[in-house]
């Protein structure tokens, strides 16, 4: 294939609305789905877009395939360090003083598990001793299989730590093959399963849900709603909501309030009905049907590059 990237923009412009994404949040990181693209009509043996438009109007199951092709994984620990300082600062102890004996936590999209890491770190050596009753519980889902992969071995290279506090780094890592591998205290945290934040939502209350960088930039305004009103199914009143650092909530949604403007955290409000998510509130952090579990291993397990 000799066309470039002004044909692609063409292309992905006629075919995400017809996925329910918007290119509005695709204009940064076009290259990196245009090189996917590219190899596509390679293994097709497609001359270039305009034959893969074709291709996709006489193969409608290969729709699912190009979906799979838009997803951005762009992650790393402490990501956005500002919002985890408040999360410690603020959020995490207003939500842990409640009384609860557990703080139930979902990271939605969590790509190859650094943000759940991040937090189930930032628990352990900052807060925990605040508040002994209280154990961490944290759901980290995705609905790409090897970003669940990569997240189940828990091994990183060196300059995924960058943004985290360095003095974390000897205690909460182990060096195995010139990657950083979280400890096993830390992975224990941490749950995994595969789920489509398009989808029923897995069972709630949660009292922190972090979903950065993924509904509300990608998703047309329709989905965007759709995904706010999942939110707010399972964000118990008064937990919190985190988005990325350039998102915020579609106009009309009125079960969040600011907590904090700047870091894009917001607080589910008290006296909207919740919208009920699949199994029983008191279940514990495992998800139900249609999410599909897989564990976290230990810092000893295979390990594979963190490459995107």
């Amino acid at each position: 294939m000799t066309e470039g990237y002004p044909q692609c923009v063409e292309f992905l412009q006629w075919a995400l609305p017809r996925l329910g994404l918007r290119w509005g949040g695709f204009r940064k990181v076009r290259r990196q789905v245009c090189r996917r693209l590219r190899r596509r009509c390679a293994e097709l043996g497609l001359p270039d877009f305009a034959a893969y438009q074709a291709y996709l109007e006489r193969q409608p199951g290969e729709w699912t395939v190009l979906e799979s092709l838009t997803h951005i994984t762009i992650s790393r620990f402490n990501r956005d360090r500002s919002a985890f300082a408040f999360l410690a600062s603020d959020v995490l102890p207003a939500l842990a003083a409640r009384g609860a004996d557990a703080l139930r936590v979902w990271s939605a999209g969590c790509a190859s598990g650094e943000e759940a890491y991040t937090l189930a770190i930032t628990w352990r050596l900052r807060l925990a001793a605040d508040f002994p009753a209280v154990r961490i519980r944290i759901l980290a889902t995705d609905v790409d299989d090897a970003m669940l992969t990569r997240a189940r071995r828990a091994c990183y290279p060196p300059g995924s730590l960058r943004e985290l506090h360095e003095a974390w780094h000897a205690v909460a890592f182990v060096e195995r093959d010139g990657q950083r591998c979280v400890r096993d205290e830390f992975t224990q945290a941490v749950t995994l399963a595969r789920h489509d934040i398009r989808s029923a939502p897995p069972v709630g209350p949660f009292d922190l849900v972090m979903c950065r960088n993924l509904a509300f930039t990608y998703f047309d305004v329709e989905g965007q709603h759709a995904a706010a009103a999942r939110l707010a199914g399972v964000v118990r009143p008064g937990g919190a909501l985190v988005l990325g650092k350039h998102e915020t909530l579609p106009a009309g949604v009125e079960a969040f309030e600011p907590w904090s403007d700047a870091e894009r955290i917001y607080r589910r409000t008290a006296g909207i009905r919740m919208i009920p998510s699949l199994g029983s509130p008191a279940a514990e952090c495992s998800p139900s049907s249609p999410i599909n579990p897989v564990s976290a291993p230990s810092a000893a397990s295979t390990r594979s590059d963190d490459s995107s």
